[in-house]
Order: structure tokens, then sequence, then C-alpha cells
């Protein structure tokens, strides 16, 4: 009897070990299937290496990349076109890992649970994304051969209309780097980098201002081009020239380090940390399945570090992405859909299938902040960048000019929004090594933003 109880015992214990196995199984085909479906090394839907099967178009219907049976990748004849959607699409080679013909290869190969690759029909799928081609080829002429990026994004809809990195190549024949080459040239700088933002930090310093400070619509400081925190020579916030008597309009539309050097220490290291994570600016957003890399920064108590932190200097790292989705609630009172690049699925035939984009809401700031931000950067353009710098667009903005590495050229930034029922575009310009924010960074804005209004009537 204790005999048949023991092997009963074992038997339940492999019967057990059975369903747990089986379970964790089906668990990881339904988590996992899509990713080994579309492993390079499955010949049914790679040759040499390259996928051979599926077709991405821009939001025109303009064929960018097409995957060919015998595994060669064909793009579009249009260099310029082509050359400044390689870190949109990738390159032939997967160099780029958050290119769409690498992130949405499930989706190319017509992958489903049920039938696996191919789907029923037996063929591949058609992706079409949010972004224009034209457009991104109008940024990539606005940068030349300049590092930086260019995004613009509809910030009622979440749909993203450029995203353009530089350098950029042809994705046909990509570059051979060295092992330690540090370009950044196979790298999305719009989603996947975090730069010194200058400032343009000092929207969100102006936000949590708006909203904890009481009396900042009276506020004065005299600037006369320093401002001392310790005994130490160079313990001091620096300007290029002495504002002179300021309030919290005119501190913004002149830049004026020293007088939010006093605002964020009048908020204090807790708020101002409080007020950064509320801008949504430390977040990983998810673009269809590309994560964008969190911004950056350090909370310090000493009033100098602090002061820096506020204007955008310092430890500050910002996502070119994450700042354009502040940017965007900003526009849209307080709150904005995240950015997605995946449009629409059909077959090769071009019949849709069961495909829609689910963006997520985003809430930031409430509408009277959103109001008070949106009126003092209407005033930066009319004081500082000049509407004429943007013929037949209503821009609303801020430039930054950051400084990096000592004895180099600043970063050049550029973000804002256009207040436009038809053309509702959020848009983040970076010229590495630019200069000042409000030169470089602006003039490549208004040659893109002209382009994406012109085209996307």
């Amino acid at each position: 009897m204790k005999k048949l109880q023991s092997r009963a015992i074992i038997c339940l214990f492999f019967a057990a070990i059975l369903i747990l196995g089986t379970g964790f199984y089906i668990f990881k085909f339904v988590k996992d299937g899509k990713q080994w479906i579309s492993f390079p090394s499955n010949k049914h839907i790679y040759q040499n290496g390259k996928l051979s099967t599926g077709t991405i178009k821009d939001r025109s219907g303009r064929v960018i990349v097409s995957n060919t049976k015998n595994g060669e990748t064909k793009y579009i004849d249009n260099v310029g076109i082509r050359n400044s959607l390689v870190h949109t699409i990738g390159d032939s080679q997967g160099n780029v890992v958050t290119g769409a013909n690498r992130i949405f290869r499930d989706r190319l190969v017509g992958y489903n649970l049920i039938t696996g690759t191919f789907a029923s029909s037996g063929e591949g799928r058609t992706l079409t994304l949010t972004v224009d081609g034209e457009v991104s080829a109008a940024a990539r002429a606005a940068l030349g051969n300049r590092t930086g990026t260019v995004g613009v994004y509809n910030y009622k809809t979440g749909e993203i209309i450029c995203m353009v990195s530089s350098p950029n190549y042809d994705p046909a024949n990509p570059p051979k780097l060295k092992d330690k080459d540090s370009s950044g040239t196979f790298i999305n700088r719009l989603t996947s980098s975090k730069v010194v933002p200058g400032s343009i930090m000092k929207l969100v310093t102006s936000m949590a201002a708006i909203e904890k400070l009481p009396n900042i619509n009276s506020y004065s400081y005299t600037c006369t081009g320093s401002h001392q925190y310790g005994r130490y020579k160079n313990d001091k916030i620096t300007d290029l020239a002495a504002h002179g008597r300021q309030n919290f309009a005119g501190a913004l539309a002149n830049s004026c380090n020293c007088a939010f050097g006093d605002i964020s220490n009048k908020l204090g290291k807790s708020t101002l940390e409080e007020y950064v994570k509320k801008s949504g600016l430390m977040n990983s957003y998810d673009v269809d399945g590309i994560k964008t890399k969190p911004s950056s920064f350090e909370f310090d108590s000493n009033q100098l570090n602090l002061a820096w932190t506020g204007i955008g200097q310092s430890k500050d790292l910002v996502n070119p992405l994450a700042m354009m989705v502040f940017v965007g609630s900003i526009a849209n009172g307080g709150q904005t859909k995240t950015p997605y690049l995946l449009s629409d699925v059909s077959s090769l035939k071009g019949n849709p299938l069961s495909y829609s984009p689910n963006p997520k809401e985003v809430n930031i700031m409430s509408s009277d902040t959103a109001n008070k931000l949106k009126a003092l950067m209407k005033n930066n353009v009319n004081r500082t960048y000049k509407n004429s710098s943007f013929p037949n667009l209503d821009v609303y903005g801020k430039s930054g000019t950051a400084e990096h590495k000592k004895g180099a050229t600043p970063h050049s930034w550029f973000t804002g929004f256009i207040s436009d029922p038809d053309h509702p575009y959020a848009f983040i310009v970076l010229v590495e090594n630019g200069g000042y924010g409000n030169t470089a960074a602006t003039k490549v804005a208004n040659q893109v933003l002209q382009k994406a209004v012109k085209l996307n009537k």
C-alpha cells in the first residue's frame, strides 16, 4: 500500500511538472511568438540575413522600402527622402536598432498567433507610417552637414510627422564605422539621446513658478550680468549681458540666467524636482515599441547647483522627444497624446487589416497653467525671435543655448508649436555645436514647419 502511495505521489509530481511546463510554454508562445518567428535564422522570411517580405510607406503613400523574396532591400529612388528617413526606417544591414524595418518585422511578415508567418494569405504586409518623406527631406536639408535632430508631431493626435537625425547616410549603402566611433551615426537622436538642454529647460521651471510662487506675476529682478552664490570667484551664474530690471515674462523672453537662477532657488530643490517629474521629461515613452531614453537631472540643495539645474545646465540631460511632448501639452491645454509612428497595416494588395493606432493621453498641467505658458512663449516670439522669422505661421517658442564642453561651440535648441487648428504641430530642433539657439535652430524650425504646413493641407 505504501509503495502504491509513493508511486502515486511521484506520478502526481511529474504530472504537475508537465502541466506547469506546458503552461509556461503556452505563455511564452503567446508572449514571445512574434519574436521567435521573426528571428533572422528563419529562412521562410529571411534571405541572406535580410527580411524577404513586407513594404513600408510614408503618410503620402510613397513606398520608402520594400523587402523582396531574394533578400534584396529596395529603397525609394529619391536620395533626400531615403537618407532623411534612415533612422526611421533602418538600413540594409540592421544597424539602426530602432528602425521600422526591424521594430515592426512581425507585422511586416504578417505574423499572427493562429496561422504563424504570412497569416492565411501567404503574403507579407504593407505598413504606412505617420512620417512625411518630403518634410523629412526638408529637415535633412535644413540641418545640412551638422549633427542634430528635428522632430514634429501632431499634438492633437500623436502622429509623428518628422523624425530626422543627423549625421545620416544612404540606407542602401551603410558606412563601416570603427569600433571606437563616437559620431552616433546609427542612433536616432530624437528618441535615443539625451543632451544638455540649455534655456528650453526654463519652460519647465516656469511651469513650477506659475503653480508654486503666488507672487510670480509681480516678480522683479535686477540683472547685473552675474549673480554670486559663494565666496569663490566662479561660484556665480552669468549672462552674456546685464538685462537690467526684469519681470517674469521679460526674464523668459531675454532668457535671463540670473533671474531664473533666483526663481529656481525660490522654488527649492524638492519643488523643482517635483515639476521636472511632472513634466514627463524623465519618462521613457513607448513609440510603437521604440522606448525613448529618459532625461536625467541632478537636484542639489546647493544654491549654485540648483540655479544651474533650473536654467538647463549643470548635469541636466534632456531627451528631445520628451521635451517635444511637454511643449505639445502646453499647446493643447495641458494634455496631449503620446507620439506614434505606425498609422496603418494592410495586405500587399492594399486590403486594409484590423489595426488602429492607440496613443495614450498624457496630462501634464492644468489648462490655466498651459494658457499662461502659451502667452509667455508668444511673448518670446514677439520680443526676441520676431514673427517675421516665421512668415504666415503662428509660432510659439523658446530657444536654448547649451554649454556642454569647455571651449566648444554651444548646442542650439528651439522648441515650440504652431497654434493652427489645421496644423497642430509641436516641434523640437537641436543643432549640436550650432551656436546660439535663436539663430541656428530657429532657422531650421522655420524651414521644416513651412514645408509641413504646405504639404499637409
